[in-house]
């Protein structure tokens, strides 16, 4: 394997890897746990 190859491979695994992180983002099913996490800060202790 030459080092094209392995850059080649690099950049497939990075762009899966953002692509997987991108579409568990906006599932509809992590919308309540983010909005929670989105309230925080104006929470009172």
């Amino acid at each position: 394997m030459d080092i094209t190859t392995m850059r080649i491979v690099a950049t497939l695994a990075s762009m899966a890897c953002f692509i997987g992180i991108w579409v568990w983002a906006y599932r509809g099913r992590n919308k309540s746990r983010f909005d929670e996490a989105a309230r925080l800060p104006f929470e009172q202790d």
